[in-house]
């Protein structure tokens, strides 16, 4: 069963009766609930850092949004399950663009390369994306 429609089952939503557009959106959607619970849990891990720096919530948010990949290909590494040159191989990215993300000198990646290195992570990490879906799952429950 693919994630988006193992996420619509949770949410009661048939997914055989969405289209194409709406389950793009839907997709869409939880990528972005996903990597917003993810910057929160880079920011606890990174916590006695940003207050050594002493900088507003708003340079905080900034910083995790600059780093955000960086601090994934990081947490990818700490598992020791993959070397740069093994991120490299499984996302079929050049090693160059990798070490570019890792190393903080790009950016700006692209959305195909952020998602291919949060795949990743999911794989290396599923205790990490299981309470994530979690919360994800409980924080609709109780809006709706």
């Amino acid at each position: 069963m693919a994630a988006t429609e193992s996420f619509a089952h949770i949410f009661g939503i048939n997914h055989q009766k969405l289209t194409s557009k709406e389950t793009l959106i839907l997709e869409i959607e939880l990528f972005t609930r996903i990597c917003e619970e993810l910057k929160e849990f880079f920011r606890s891990k990174n916590k006695d850092y940003f207050s050594l720096l002493k900088i507003s919530v708003i340079k905080e948010n900034a910083m995790l949004e600059s780093k955000f990949l960086l601090f994934v290909i990081q947490d990818i590494l700490r598992t020791e399950e993959y070397s740069l040159e093994g991120i490299a191989y499984h996302t079929q990215i050049p090693e160059d663009v990798i070490c570019d993300v890792a190393s903080g000198k790009n950016k700006t990646p692209s959305l195909l390369l952020s998602q291919k290195i949060i795949d990743l992570h999911r794989k290396v990490r599923p205790d990490l994306y299981k309470e994530v879906i979690k919360k994800i799952t409980n924080e609709h429950l109780i809006s709706v």
